[in-house]
């Protein structure tokens, strides 16, 4: 019988925390774990997302900095604004969380969406991101196909929040498609059934929209600003761009660091987080 993957087990024994903080007006939900004397280090979960994201990492990261996995603007259990979100807006965000835990500079690390923030946030403001890690980032490029598939997924995920439908939109971001990843489903699941999420989704799901996604896509001139020591992480088998893109972010960022994960998919912090603990820390400690 395969093990059961329980969000519980993973922080079993790790001494974290669960709570709300008020980021420029916006009510934020976040996981928390740490000392407070040690360097700041803020997760960014993907589109659609939330901090449990990030549960398979909070122990390894707490040892050496007082991490923070947060529930971005609009998404899980913080605050939706009620308009379309755009890449601009989750910066805003991620200021005022910054300015509401007192950090004035920060590493950042952010998968997918939460690494298109990210990198935007290194680019405006280059004073307040120490290392920068984009981990299958978004925001390079616009495939219609990949776009369309993620409107798909997640809107049919919210409008009709079964058990098939959510889990449809978990194992998308996987590899290994064998698992049922039940209690990331029914993590998910919860937040999906919120008052008012199909509403909050289609802001979100703003990004994908072929007019509005242009404006907000970095280019060269804008990764060629980012001054933070970068890692990208790439993997095998992500559902939206290939290793190629990967290397080509890479490329675009002065002195960015390459890492490829085989066999995963989407959420390699997830998937493997024993390589991706000692990839990610080897970075962030400069060794």
């Amino acid at each position: 019988m395969p093990e059961f993957e329980s969000i519980w087990s993973d922080l079993q024994g790790v001494v974290f925390e669960q709570g709300y903080l008020d980021a420029g007006g916006v009510r934020t939900r976040y996981l928390r774990a740490g000392d407070p004397s040690k360097p700041v280090l803020v997760l960014l979960h993907g589109s659609g997302g939330h901090a449990e994201a990030y549960v398979r990492n909070l122990a390894a990261h707490a040892e050496h900095f007082w991490t923070w996995s947060i529930d971005m603007l609009g998404h899980g259990y913080t605050e939706k604004p009620g308009h379309p979100l755009e890449i601009p807006h989750y910066v805003a965000h991620l200021t005022a969380v910054l300015d509401a835990i007192g950090a004035g500079q920060a590493s950042i690390s952010g998968e997918s969406l939460g690494g298109w923030v990210a990198a935007r946030a290194a680019i405006d403001h280059p004073d307040r991101v120490q290392r920068l890690v984009l981990n299958t980032a978004g925001g390079s490029q616009a495939d219609p196909e990949v776009m369309k598939r993620i409107i798909t997924l997640s809107m049919a995920a919210v409008e009709n929040p079964d058990w098939e439908t959510v889990q449809a939109r978990i194992k998308w971001l996987m590899a290994d498609k064998s698992k049922g990843y039940d209690d990331i489903v029914a993590s998910r699941q919860r937040i999906y059934r919120l008052p008012g999420f199909i509403d909050a989704m289609r802001d979100i799901m703003a990004l994908q929209d072929p007019e509005i996604r242009p404006r907000n896509l970095l280019g060269p001139g804008d990764y060629g600003k980012i001054t933070a020591p970068t890692l990208v992480v790439w993997t095998s088998d992500d559902p939206t761009a290939d290793v190629e893109e990967g290397k080509r972010i890479a490329s675009m960022i002065p002195g960015a660091r390459f890492e490829l994960m085989p066999g995963c998919g989407h959420w390699p912090q997830y998937e493997d987080p024993a390589t991706f603990n000692r990839l990610h820390l080897e970075f962030l400690l400069g060794r």
